[in-house]
């Protein structure tokens, strides 16, 4: 073994990595929290932890990131994909229910820009039918479904630090273990499969090999820069908030007349302000929306493309037609939001949305 004890760890799980747990474990009150490399690994890990073998059924919205069906794909899971909510890129829990079968392992909500999906009646499905509830709540730090954190709902909770994120280490990431029968095989899968973590406390004289795992542990330099923006978690999110407040309140007059859909907001969700966005009436009109912000040094981008269409996928997806996911897919537009914001450019792109619009 390889291992040199030394005070000055910049690997995983030195100083700033027990800095972060502590602060994550005090935020999320109940959950056993763990940085990861990426909120990808944190998926990655949920999969192995759940034991996902070849065809088990996972079910997933289709409007969602690569990261959160490749993690189960490589387990060999079957990917089921659901639709959106007709007025929310979250998925629809009906759909959900008709979706599920005996070989159904686990749901995976997906909270979109930081906005709660309905968990207690995906807790209830879980419960009744044996399925494991796995959040990917990639964009929700900071984010809430009524009193908890998102991510802390679930049997897991997975959540991304990445630079798009409202908190960021550039990469990075973390798992949130809701079930505490799940600490130790977590710990295991987290050191390449290894008692490693034990062994430096101090728990058994030799450590090996456990069970299937991987590196997964975060740097602990990223681990730094990661707490010292955790630390301003509440300011950061509030800032956040009052951006997208002055979109909404702003483009409120635009819905009121039937051009566009603003983002819904459901009583149980305290979002973050991480993506504010615009729903436009057809594809043709997001796109030349995007043209002409573009033209005024506004950057503006649509958001995901629904999985089950993608070029990877489209030739291997069996299932139900999935509309209003391709709606999002056609119509969702994202406006610039960011934590340097200036009222004065943000006021430069509300004025230039209406008028496109008028």
């Amino acid at each position: 073994m390889d291992d040199v004890l030394s005070l000055d760890v910049q690997s995983g799980d030195g100083k700033y990595t027990k800095l972060c747990h502590t602060y994550l474990k005090n935020y999320t009150k109940n959950s056993i929290p763990f940085l990861t490399t990426s909120c990808t690994h944190s998926l990655e890990m949920a999969a192995l932890l759940l034991d996902i073998q070849l065809g088990d059924e996972i079910i997933m919205p289709s409007f969602t990131f690569v990261s959160t069906a490749n993690s189960f794909l490589l387990r060999g899971a079957k990917i089921i994909f659901c639709d959106s909510q007709k007025n929310h890129p979250n998925m629809d829990i009906n759909h959900v229910e008709s979706l599920i079968t005996t070989k159904t392992k686990a749901i995976i909500p997906v909270h979109y820009a930081g906005i709660a999906c309905p968990m207690d009646e995906l807790i209830l499905i879980g419960k009744t039918n044996n399925i494991k509830i796995i959040e990917d709540a990639a964009q929700g730090i900071g984010a809430f479904y009524k009193e908890m954190p998102l991510g802390t709902v679930g049997d897991i909770g997975c959540i991304s630090f990445h630079d798009t994120k409202n908190i960021s280490c550039g990469e990075g990431g973390a798992i949130l273990i809701n079930d505490p029968l799940l600490k130790i095989k977590a710990e295991i899968i987290r050191e390449k499969g290894t008692n490693r973590a034990a062994y430096f406390r101090g728990e058994i004289d030799k450590y090996g090999w456990q069970s299937l795992g991987s590196s997964y542990l975060l740097s602990d330099i990223l681990a730094a820069k990661l707490f010292s923006q955790l630390e301003e978690l509440d300011q950061i999110t509030n800032y956040r908030k009052k951006i997208w407040q002055t979109y909404f309140d702003a483009l409120k007059c635009l819905e009121n007349e039937g051009k566009l859909a603003l983002p819904e907001i459901p009583d149980f969700a305290n979002h973050n302000g991480h993506i504010f966005y615009l729903i436009c009436n057809s594809g043709k009109e997001r796109n030349e929306l995007i043209t002409y912000l573009k033209k005024n040094q506004i950057q503006s981008t649509f958001h995901y493309l629904s999985l089950h269409q993608s070029e990877f996928y489209k030739n291997k997806y069996v299932g139900d037609d999935l509309p209003n996911s391709d709606h999002f897919t056609e119509c969702l537009i994202r406006l610039p939001l960011h934590y340097t914001f200036s009222l004065e450019y943000q006021m430069k792109v509300i004025q230039a949305i209406i008028m496109f619009y008028n």
